[in-house]
C-alpha cells in the first residue's frame, strides 16, 4: 500500500504541472476595485557572493506600484552594506531602509537578523526573502494576486536560475525532480510543504501570536510560520513562478550539506519522515517494487527494476523540463551524470541526517530535539 501511495504521488505532481496555465505565466496588472496593497521585502544579508549585486538589484525593478525594500545587514563590518548603499542610490525612487546588527530575539541567526526591519514594517503583507535570489518583474504581482481573502501565505517553489558546472546541474537536476516532485504532491494534496526562502505572509497574522520572535527558537522558522498561519484557520498557497535561486557560490559539498541540513530538520519536526521518505526515492522504491513483484507475479526483478528506473528517469526528465519552462540549459548527458549521482547520494545522505542531528548554520553549531527546537552548541555571535 506504501509503494502504490508513494506512486500515485509521483502521477499526481507530473500531472498537476502539466496545467501550464497555473505555472509560469505572465502577470499583468488586473482591474482591482481597491489598490493593490502595499508590501515590505524583509532582505537579510549576510556577506557577499559575485551574484549579489545582480540579485538585488531584480528588487529594485519590479513591476509592482507600492513597496518597501528593509534590508537588515548582520553587522557594520559586513561587505552587503556597501553594495546596498550603492543600490539606494542608484535607485532613489524606491523606498529603501537598512538595519544592522539585528536584535537577539532567540537562538535563530535569520529571525535575529530580520527582527529590526520586522518591527518597522509599514505594510501588513511581508515578503521574507532570502538574500540569494533573483525575482523577476512580475513576481511580486503574481503573488500578491494569489493572496486572495482567505489565503494568509503565499510562497514560491525552490528552484534555480541557470548557471555553469556540474555544481549548478546538479542543484538544477535535484530542484527540478525530486524537490519539486514531493513539493507539489505535498501542496496538491494539502501537506504542509511552504519553504521561507520566499514567502508572502499577512503580518498581522504573526502580531497576534507576538510577531517573528516566537519563532526565534526554531531554526526552521518557515515551517512554523506556515503552522502558525494554518492554525490561525488562514489558507496556504503556492506562487505560479518558482524561486529562483542565484547564489554566486555553488560546490557539491556545499549542497549536499544543505540536502542534509534540510533532512534533519524534517526529521525533527516529522518523525514519520524517516519511514516514509526514503521510499519516495528511485533506487529503493525500485528494489521493493522489484521485490514485490517477484513475490506476487514471479517476474524476473532484475528486468523491472531496470524498466522502473528507465521510466522514473524518462518522468524526471519530463518533470525538469516543465518546472525549467522549456529545455534545461545542459545536455542530456550532463543530466544523466547529474541524475545518477543525485540518485546514489539520496540513502547516504539521508541515513546521515538520522544519526548525526548537529547542524553547523551560519556562524552557528546547533543541536536539533524533537518538535524542531534547537540548542545552540557553541558561544559565537549568533545576531
Amino acid at each position: 500500500n506504501n509503494l502504490e501511495i508513494v506512486t500515485e504521488l509521483k502521477l499526481i505532481s507530473y500531472f498537476c504541472r502539466f496545467r501550464k496555465w497555473k505555472f509560469h505565466r505572465k502577470t499583468p496588472h488586473q482591474p482591482r476595485e481597491t489598490p493593490y496593497p502595499g508590501v515590505s521585502i524583509l532582505k537579510p544579508l549576510v556577506g557577499v557572493d559575485p551574484n549579489l549585486p545582480s540579485n538585488l538589484e531584480t528588487f529594485f525593478t519590479m513591476n509592482y506600484p507600492q513597496y518597501e525594500i528593509l534590508f537588515c545587514i548582520h553587522d557594520e563590518s559586513d561587505p552587503s552594506r556597501m553594495l546596498v548603499e550603492k543600490l539606494i542610490e542608484k535607485y532613489p525612487h524606491v523606498d529603501t531602509r537598512v538595519f544592522i546588527g539585528g536584535k537577539n530575539v532567540g537562538i535563530n541567526p535569520k529571525i535575529n537578523n530580520m527582527q529590526p526591519g520586522y518591527d518597522a514594517a509599514k505594510y501588513d503583507l511581508i515578503l521574507v526573502s532570502d538574500s540569494g535570489l533573483r525575482m523577476k518583474e512580475d513576481t511580486l504581482l503574481d503573488m500578491v494576486n494569489h493572496m486572495s481573502e482567505k489565503v494568509g501565505l503565499v510562497h514560491q517553489m525552490p528552484f534555480t536560475s541557470d548557471r555553469k558546472g556540474f555544481p549548478a546541474v546538479l542543484e538544477k537536476v535535484y530542484f527540478g525532480t525530486s524537490h519539486a516532485r514531493l513539493y507539489l504532491s505535498a501542496e496538491f494534496i494539502g501537506i504542509l510543504c511552504a519553504t521561507g526562502m520566499s514567502a508572502l505572509m499577512r503580518k498581522s497574522i504573526l502580531d497576534e501570536v507576538g510577531g517573528i520572535k516566537k519563532f526565534g527558537c526554531y531554526l526552521a522558522e518557515d515551517y512554523f510560520f506556515s503552522k502558525c498561519i494554518l492554525d490561525k484557520g488562514w489558507k496556504i498557497c503556492i506562487s505560479s513562478q518558482p524561486a529562483f535561486q542565484n547564489s554566486g557560490f555553488c560546490d557539491v559539498f556545499g549542497f549536499q550539506m544543505r540536502i542534509t541540513r534540510w533532512a534533519k530538520l524534517r526529521i525533527a519536526m516529522l518523525p514519520t519522515t524517516m519511514f516514509f521518505e526514503p521510499i519516495s526515492e528511485c533506487v529503493l522504491l525500485g528494489a521493493l517494487s522489484s521485490w514485490a513483484v517477484n513475490f506476487l507475479f514471479q517476474l524476473d526483478p532484475i528486468a523491472w527494476y531496470l524498466v522502473h528506473i528507465l521510466v522514473w528517469f524518462l518522468l524526471d526528465w519530463i518533470l525538469l523540463s516543465i518546472v525549467q519552462n522549456g529545455s534545461p540549459p545542459f545536455s542530456k548527458f550532463e543530466f544523466v551524470v547529474a541524475w545518477i549521482f543525485r540518485e546514489a547520494c539520496a540513502p547516504y545522505l539521508f541515513l546521515k541526517a538520522i544519526f548525526d542531528p548537529t547542524i553547523r548554520w551560519r556562524v552557528g553549531v546547533y543541536r536539533l530535539r524533537w518538535g524542531g527546537f534547537v540548542e545552540v552548541m557553541n558561544n559565537k555571535l549568533h545576531v
